[in-house]
């Protein structure tokens, strides 16, 4: 495709955008688990005036717009607080969960060089870790070495001991873990590398805005916030739970001192002046920055909680749901909405009973060891419950008969 010689009409141009946006998933009817977090109407509309408000605005430079300043540093604060940070904690904005753990492993690789001599950085991450940790071992260097997990899907403490060493530059735990939604032991992982003057990071994208108020709920929640010690830094993505739009991210450090001698970025040899910047990127767009601290502030404590009690909710039902239809079963203990489940037969396929419930018009991630299918929950997959299970316990039972067996409600 080239340019178009002259330009097109507007209503010309929406129109084919809009037969092509019917081909998307269709998130606003509960079919989708991950990718998009909706919380309804209302906070649709608060963040539609946030993003239109700063469509424009660069947040590259703080002194041509301060608002953007203050908003950020009030986002970094209210998470910092909702998790616990010390005082002398600070942090960042960033475009989204991988950005923040990039940076969070360059920092690491800059402690370790500078202040312990590492010229040849190892990274530790469990297997169940995000792909962003690979992702950054690569970016940044990094030789990346996997920690085994135990039968309770949680890292192996005994194991990473082991596999500790003079090189060892950063190590991690989940809080949770993306495939399984488990929180790895973070007190005894973090112990091993304070112990050893390691950077540690918590991936609380997932977990952040939620696991606080699950807490809040009543629900047995290890500890896994800045209340741990030898934490050095943690993520948590304001567009997944905390309902934002696309993206924004915080990285929360134990020492903003650390932030800005190790995490920053400050150059001035060439004739544009003095150029600095926290995030990996220049240019940043402003409405990502609106919209966080726009809901946040719409939502408030008794709004996060509330909706934290609807993605409980709908979780439990939809486990239990899951459990009653043989031979399905919840992958582990997962601690908030994010979970998988596996078929215990060879009898039904479960990658067969995923492709059912496309046909049907749910998006379902895959994933393996143990093959099994993918659910984050949202407040907005509540109107949905008893629909995806009668599809859910229709495609089970039609994945069975391909093999000559009838599946059941226990």
């Amino acid at each position: 495709m080239k340019l178009p010689a002259q330009g097109r009409a507007p209503e010309e141009l929406f129109a084919e955008m809009h037969r092509r946006k019917e081909e998307d998933a269709d998130w606003r009817a509960g079919r989708t688990f991950s990718l998009v977090y909706p919380a309804g109407d209302e906070v649709d509309e608060v963040l539609r005036q946030a993003n239109e408000l700063y469509m424009f605005e660069n947040a590259l430079n703080p002194l041509r717009f301060p608002s953007l300043k203050s908003m950020e540093r009030d986002v970094v604060e209210m998470t910092g607080a909702m998790l616990h940070a010390p005082e002398a904690a600070g942090g960042c904005l960033t475009s989204g969960g991988t950005e923040s753990i990039l940076l969070a492993v360059k920092t690491a690789r800059e402690r370790a060089r500078l202040d312990r001599g590492v010229t040849d950085p190892v990274m530790l991450a469990p297997v169940t870790a995000h792909p962003a940790f690979a992702k950054a071992a690569h970016y940044f260097g990094l030789e990346h070495v996997q920690i085994p997990i135990g039968a309770d899907l949680r890292a192996d403490v005994a194991a990473a001991e082991a596999l500790i060493g003079e090189r060892t530059a950063f190590m991690m735990g989940s809080a949770p873990n993306y495939p399984h939604g488990m929180i790895d032991p973070i007190p005894e992982l973090a112990a091993l590398a304070s112990e050893r003057g390691i950077h540690f990071h918590v991936d609380s994208c997932l977990g952040g805005f939620q696991l606080p108020f699950w807490e809040r709920l009543g629900e047995p929640i290890p500890p896994f916030d800045f209340r741990v010690p030898g934490i050095s830094t943690l993520s948590a993505d304001v567009h997944k739970y905390g309902y934002c739009t696309k993206g924004a991210s915080v990285l929360l450090h134990a020492n903003k001192d650390v932030m800005q001698l190790r995490q920053a970025f400050i150059y001035h040899e060439w004739p544009g002046g003095i150029y600095g910047s926290l995030a990996m990127a220049g240019a940043r767009p402003a409405a990502p920055i609106a919209a966080a601290w726009a809901v946040m502030n719409y939502l408030g404590e008794e709004g996060y909680l509330r909706l934290a009690q609807a993605v409980r909710d709908t979780t439990r039902a939809l486990q239990k749901g899951i459990e009653a239809i043989e031979p399905l079963q919840v992958v582990g203990e997962p601690a908030m909405g994010v979970f998988a489940f596996r078929s215990t037969s060879d009898a039904v396929d479960v990658m067969a009973v995923g492709d059912g419930m496309d046909d049907r018009g749910w998006c379902l991630d895959r994933q393996h060891g143990p093959d099994a299918l993918h659910l984050m929950i949202s407040p907005e997959h509540a109107k949905v419950v008893e629909t995806f299970l009668a599809d859910l316990h229709t495609c089970v039972s039609d994945a069975g008969k391909a093999r000559g067996v009838e599946a059941r409600y226990s």
